[in-house]
């Protein structure tokens, strides 16, 4: 085959699976529109990571703005750091993100460089528009978000997010009280999210308007080694390229992942369980596990609030490793930065199995007295005078920057012995983070093939029949004799049982099946004159060709099945 990208470009565009958005006026780069068959296969896909995480792990799905007030991104960061490195070609003055060019001229690490760093190995990189040399130029920041205002004139600032994770974080009190106030329990959601990408050159890869797929999972900082349902995935082996290995350029060790857990090479249980669970949602979407692999963030390329990350990377044959899943422990960063931000506690109660006796001094201040004296700054006094390391003579505190002494006779000090039945915690939090049009490129990338069939190339996207956008097809052999009434009949129970069956009469038969081949269908269903005689049609298998007879009223039960995959079709032969 020539290059794969083209061909699954050109497919892509004739068939309705994706085309450049608003083309008609000239097509912007980082934005893409979804045709009919691409929408439904990201449905499907969108789908498939609902099973695993709504179904299966039992985590609501809840739906943010897609813009929020300004607040918010100072509080996450984003305002204030949320950029890259970009530069600008003295030749042709387009602007360019730099460690991509110094990645494509050979520099290692170049997404870890200062920007003094990565201006000196720039200088003999060429330019990813013109090809010319760069030579000196001035590397500096831009920040991706894209900004806005919301309502009338510039009273509220307002922001595209650049993730859906925010909505959930700032969500917390009112999701752990959904949860009954008790760890651990996650969120997810899906959506858009935007980022004003300097030079987006990967087509689907790297887009301006994308869909995110996030979980926020709250756990107890002190139970991560203590996963409820690790057991399912204790004993998932895949291969893990971690920080060691690339630091001494070695390959991945392939590990369980209560290996993994022990020998510290995955942070902790919560954080193996989903790095598993990404693997096996990847495989049921169609990606290969020949072409897919865990890497660990290097110590300096990790967020400095993160405990551990991994990157899902699949591998493309025009992009290389491309990153497609984030796997993060972020600790409670995005909590504690809220909380201190918005001033809204976000913390979890938990109670101990028996009451603490614990030693506390408490101080009483003589509230009479000190009214009185220091009227309207009392009320500061009596705060900070609980906070205060009284001595014999007295206390010292400071109000609005003053040091005042009180007077021990001003107040009484008491040591008690309490019970305290519980503590507030911040709870720490594990992110999967899924791009959902990265996947979506994957999985087409992967499925497209080229064989002979009857002497002929034959182009098919073998998808997995979870994903692929038309389920079955349905054939008359003729439209006449009544077949094409049986066949219009089994498309619309089909359709009853929430199967996608197209009907298609147009054509010989063997350029019905070429054309659903082209498209992923997995099954086709030929209704011919036996079937008038017996009341079976013939079930066709997309990848291998064979074809079973089988009784029409098996039908939605038997495709229901394949398409689930609790039934092979070689088990129907």
């Amino acid at each position: 085959m020539s290059d794969v990208f083209e061909n699954v470009m050109e497919l892509a565009k004739r068939r309705g699976f994706i085309w450049p958005t608003s083309e008609c006026y000239g097509a912007v780069a980082g934005f893409i529109d979804y045709g009919p068959l691409g929408a439904m296969m990201k449905r499907r896909i969108e789908n498939v990571w609902r099973e695993f995480y709504v179904i299966r792990e039992g985590y609501y799905e809840i739906e943010c703005p897609t813009i929020a007030q300004e607040a918010v991104f100072i509080a996450s960061g984003h305002v204030a750091g949320f950029a890259d490195k970009m530069c600008q070609c003295p030749h042709c003055k387009e602007y360019l993100r730099a460690d991509h060019v110094a990645e494509g001229g050979g520099v290692r690490n170049a997404s870890t460089m200062k920007k003094e760093e990565l201006a000196a190995a720039l200088a003999s990189c060429k330019c990813l528009s013109c090809g010319e040399v760069l030579g000196n130029v001035e590397v500096f920041n831009f920040n991706l978000m894209f900004k806005t205002m919301i309502g009338p004139g510039t009273q509220r600032t307002g922001y595209l997010r650049p993730e859906t994770a925010q909505g959930m974080f700032v969500d917390f009190t009112r999701l752990l009280r959904f949860y009954r106030d008790k760890l651990p329990f996650g969120a997810v959601q899906i959506g858009k999210s935007y980022r004003n990408e300097i030079s987006p050159r990967q087509g689907m890869i790297r887009l301006r308007e994308f869909t995110q797929a996030e979980a926020e999972i709250f756990v107890h900082p002190d139970e991560k080694n203590r996963h409820p349902t690790f057991r399912r995935y204790a004993d998932y082996r895949m291969p893990l390229l971690t920080y060691v290995q690339q630091q001494k350029c070695g390959d991945a060790i392939t590990l369980s992942m209560r290996e993994a857990v022990d020998k510290g090479v995955i942070a902790n249980e919560y954080l193996a369980y989903y790095v598993a669970l990404t693997h096996e949602l990847l495989v049921t979407i169609g990606i290969k596990p020949e072409r897919l692999r865990f890497r660990q963030h290097l110590p300096d390329e990790r967020a400095h609030y993160a405990t551990d990350c991994w990157d899902a990377e699949i591998l493309s044959d025009r992009f290389g490793w491309v990153e497609t899943v984030g796997l993060a422990d972020r600790t409670n960063y995005d909590l504690n930065a809220h909380a201190g931000a918005s001033g809204t506690p976000m913390t979890v109660f938990i109670q101990y199995a028996e009451p603490k006796k614990v030693a506390r001094r408490r101080i009483i201040p003589n509230m009479g007295v000190l009214g009185k004296q220091y009227r309207n700054k009392a009320k500061a006094i009596f705060e900070a005078l609980g906070n205060s390391t009284p001595t014999e003579n007295g206390a010292d505190v400071v109000v609005d920057g003053e040091k005042i002494h009180i007077p021990a006779d001003l107040f009484e000090v008491r040591d008690e012995i309490i019970d305290v039945r519980g503590e507030d915690v911040v709870p720490h939090v594990i992110e999967p983070s899924y791009g959902i049009d990265r996947m979506c490129y994957a999985v087409l990338e992967q499925a497209y093939d080229e064989d002979v069939a009857d002497g002929e190339k034959r182009i098919v996207m073998r998808l997995s029949p979870k994903v692929a956008p038309v389920q079955v097809a349905v054939f008359p052999l003729m439209t006449r004799d009544g077949l094409d009434t049986i066949a219009d009949d089994i498309t619309r129970t089909l359709h009853k049982k929430g199967i996608q069956a197209e009907y298609d009469d147009s054509g010989a038969i063997g350029r019905r099946y070429r054309r659903q081949d082209e498209i992923g269908t997995p099954f086709a269903v030929t209704v011919d004159y036996d079937t008038k005689e017996n009341n079976t049609v013939t079930l066709r298998d997309r990848d291998s060709m064979k074809q079973v007879r089988i009784a029409i009223d098996k039908l939605p039960e038997t495709i229901g099945a394949l398409v689930d995959g609790s039934v092979t079709f070689t088990s129907l032969e």
